[in-house]
């Protein structure tokens, strides 16, 4: 589920119960592909091992679309020799995951599997790096994507359509929604507002970095929302 930010006034997206809960489920599909590679990794260290990975320098870490404290550092593969060899392990939340980040970035379903079969994994004992194409793990978990690579839309209370797709976090990822939603706009309507998250600092600087050059994007304008307040507190920094 997703923060109850949803727009105001007018301009606010409906239905939003549905949309801060499941939707349409493209979070589900992404937690699903993500956790494949989990379950990969782990399952080829059971049977032998032959990518020779560290279990102590295993950077893929798990997810699930819920803040639960409890699941940030964890121990896996408990149980006897029939379950695996224990590890550390921890948990993030969805939209933390790299999976997000790369889904937003994707132009298509053939780029979307290549851009997750060069994800890292994890290291060797030589420390060479590992990737999830190391492991043949990039086309099923494409397949697991490749209905919520379309994109959603929905409605404001004014009736304008809004597009609503992908959702990486902008302090760690880039905080834009996916590149995919953003050209089907322009390819539907005259004029196109898209949101960055978080502040212009940090959101609208990674879009214009990240994602206009990734897809060759170039906006027209800039709009800044802001504060009074914010406005005076940024005017005492100068």
């Amino acid at each position: 589920m997703k923060g109850g930010a949803a727009g105001g006034g007018y301009a606010q997206v409906v239905p939003m119960e549905q949309i801060n809960l499941h939707f349409t489920g493209d979070f589900h599909a992404i937690t699903s592909a993500h956790n494949l590679l989990s379950a990969l990794i782990d399952n080829h260290i059971y049977w032998g091992n032959k990518l020779n990975i560290d279990v102590r320098r295993i950077v893929w870490r798990r997810v699930m679309d819920m803040n639960d404290r409890s699941l940030r550092s964890i121990i896996v593969d408990l149980g006897g020799v029939a379950n695996g060899y224990p590890r550390q392990d921890s948990f993030d939340i969805t939209v933390a995951s790299e999976l997000m980040a790369i889904f937003c970035l994707a132009t298509d379903l053939k780029d979307l599997e290549n851009r997750i079969g060069n994800i890292t994994i994890g290291y060797t004992r030589d420390k060479q790096a590992i990737c999830a194409k190391d492991l043949n793990a990039q086309g099923p978990m494409t397949v697991l994507l490749k209905e919520a690579i379309r994109p959603n839309v929905t409605q404001t209370l004014e009736n304008n359509p809004a597009i609503i797709h992908g959702g990486p976090f902008a302090n760690i990822a880039h905080g834009c929604n996916s590149v995919i939603a953003t050209k089907a706009g322009l390819k539907l309507a005259d004029y196109v507002v898209t949101e960055a998250g978080f502040g212009a600092d940090l959101g609208a600087e990674k879009f214009l970095d990240i994602k206009c050059r990734k897809s060759n994007l170039k906006p027209d304008c800039v709009v800044i929302v802001a504060t009074i307040r914010a406005l005076k507190n940024a005017w005492r920094c100068c």
